[in-house]
């Protein structure tokens, strides 16, 4: 593995990738705990934790013999950048709805 670091967003692409993370959220698991969760082979989910640890979203400490992986929540700040700026557009649009809806049940019933 080289040192340059995998691109998260194409990390988080996959629904397994997310699933993962999201169970790698509450506490450090094994690939035996997190294989559990999936109708893929072990390898297969080996695989997918691989390229989370490649691009930094996970990491792995060494129990005994076997590797346990847990989410690390800091690289995901990059998403979390990028997705601030088209929060702005969420908002406008939450803003108008709830105007279309104030609006729609105080003069729904104009006399």
């Amino acid at each position: 593995m080289g040192a340059e670091k995998l691109d998260i967003f194409q990390a988080i692409a996959d629904p397994t990738r997310r699933k993962l993370l999201r169970l790698l959220a509450g506490k450090r698991q094994s690939v035996t705990m997190l294989s559990q969760h999936f109708q893929i082979s072990r390898v297969a989910v080996s695989k997918h934790l691989r390229v989370l640890e490649e691009s930094k979203l996970v990491s792995a400490k060494k129990v005994g013999r076997e590797r346990r992986y847990q989410l690390e929540a800091q690289a995901l700040l990059e998403v979390k950048e990028w997705l601030s700026f088209y929060e702005q557009f969420w908002d406008n649009k939450m803003t108008a709805l709830k105007y279309v809806v104030e609006e729609d049940g105080n003069g729904g019933s104009r006399e």
